[in-house]
């Protein structure tokens, strides 16, 4: 609905199939199950180190990362292929990850580039004749990967996974098996193309987080002005800092730190009039996120002593090994929210320590390096650092003036990084919107792949919405 079609001579039917536009009328529907022989895998058993020394590919959910698979992560002997429940795939067969977390948001698919076997995670979909060509149905699955979990996820299941009946009994387009393979051909060269962008435009977003890293260490440790006669600040990690700067730990800058409370709140965040209290990830961004909290239940007594204020300094205590230690000033926030346990609030000390300086100098390299040695915990899922680590952090403290003027000029520098970075996000968006635009269309016969002379960019625009 709504494409501007490429193809001018071919007539469109209606199909009974609700998730799918008008198909080209010498299309045909076929159900899965008589398109593809569907087989199960299995685990031979780990006690056999002689199961495990093979050169026959065994593909578990880790390995379901690219379009066609020929090397995995583990190999088996003939002899586990023998004695356990895993099943032979032949090359050009297609491989479905049927239980497995990605399944919350979307259903891996790929192609077997050779002959491989399989675990208990994954389908092996065997073509039953020649006119089935698996790459077409791949694709099909690409994009409409949002609709066919919704036809495909078992419910209540403890780990998400496919309901086989309702995979094999789900109605698909038919082409030709020229145009399956003409269409399969397509998309791989010009998703090629998108996806070429997309990565380039990821490195370029890695890129400017280095510089703004880099950026603000510099900016915190050596100063503004280049000229400076320098000094050796006695911190090996530190290196030297300007002679007029003070080398200090920081808790002499400030007034105090705490933690907040951490109740057990409702799953939603709090309305305009209501009690909130923060999550972790408001300082996920850099930018201190007033919407990232909890509505506090109306049975539970505010307090009113973790209510955040216009110049606190946040850190994040408990979090991944990435997110540990992010930071963030508060500069204007909603009434009525309070600090959580995961956070620390830093209290500077105004007349010597400028609170915005202050969350620079915790973004520096020199602060992370510290967070990392610092961090505890057994799982890189969650990891902690404790107060010391913030309090004795040594830094080098210019004058308080000079803190201002660095602030400010890092406020200038890392909002025109993220003004880049917003512009290369929303590019990727725009691509990722008209690559499944293009694999929408071409599955489902809304452009002619076989005499379009067109390329990816023209299909694309021809195909807006």
């Amino acid at each position: 609905r709504g494409y501007l079609r490429l193809r001018q001579t071919t007539s469109y039917k209606a199909n009974d199939v609700e998730w799918l536009p008008e198909l080209p009328s010498h299309w045909k529907i076929n159900r899965l199950k008589f398109a593809f022989r569907m087989v199960s895998g299995g685990t031979p058993a780990k006690e056999n180190a002689d199961y495990w020394i093979g050169d026959i590919p065994w593909v578990s959910s880790k390995d379901m990362k690219v379009a066609r698979v020929t090397e995995t992560e583990d190999a088996i002997s003939h002899d586990a292929v023998l004695n356990s429940a895993t099943t032979m795939v032949p090359e050009g067969s297609m491989l479905l990850v049927a239980r497995s977390g990605i399944l919350k948001h979307s259903i891996p698919a790929a192609i077997a580039g050779r002959e491989l076997t399989i675990n208990q995670d994954i389908k092996g979909l065997i073509p039953q004749s020649d006119s089935i060509h698996s790459a077409y149905f791949r694709w099909i699955i690409d994009g409409f990967q949002t609709r066919l979990l919704v036809l495909w996820r078992q419910q209540g299941a403890t780990v998400e996974s496919l309901e086989t009946e309702s995979v094999q009994d789900t109605d698909f387009p038919l082409p030709p098996f020229p145009e399956q393979v003409a269409i399969a051909d397509f998309l791989d060269r010009e998703t090629a193309k998108i996806d070429g962008l997309i990565a380039a435009l990821e490195r370029l977003i890695a890129l400017l987080e280095e510089k703004r890293q880099a950026v603000i260490t510099h900016a915190v440790t050596k100063g503004l002005d280049p000229s400076v006669r320098m000094k050796d600040s006695g911190i090996g990690s530190l290196g030297e800092i300007p002679a007029h700067w003070e080398s200090a730990p920081l808790k002499r800058r400030l007034l105090g730190i705490e933690q907040g409370w951490s109740p057990d709140c409702h799953a939603r965040a709090a309305d305009a009039e209501e009690w909130g209290v923060l999550k972790v990830g408001c300082v996920n961004k850099g930018e201190f996120d007033e919407t990232e909290n909890k509505a506090l239940p109306e049975d539970l007594e505010p307090r009113p002593h973790l209510l955040i204020k216009p110049g606190d300094i946040l850190v994040s205590r408990a979090n991944t090994r990435d997110l540990v230690g992010s930071a963030t000033v508060v500069l204007q926030t909603r009434p009525k929210l309070m600090l959580c346990d995961k956070l620390f609030r830093l209290q500077a000390n105004d007349r010597f320590l400028d609170g915005r300086f202050a969350h620079f100098l915790l973004k520096s390299r020199l602060a992370r390096l510290q967070f990392e040695i610092d961090a505890t915990g057994a799982s890189d899922s969650m990891k902690n650092i404790g107060q010391s680590t913030i309090m004795n952090m040594r830094v080098g403290l210019p004058p308080r003036d000079e803190q201002t003027a660095i602030a400010r000029h890092l406020d200038k520098c890392v909002q025109q990084l993220s003004d880049a970075k917003a512009q290369a996000e929303t590019l990727i968006s725009a691509n990722r919107e008209r690559r499944a635009a293009i694999v929408s269309a071409a599955v489902t016969g809304q452009i002619d792949v076989r005499t379009a002379q067109c390329g990816a960019n023209q299909i694309i625009e021809s195909t807006a919405h």
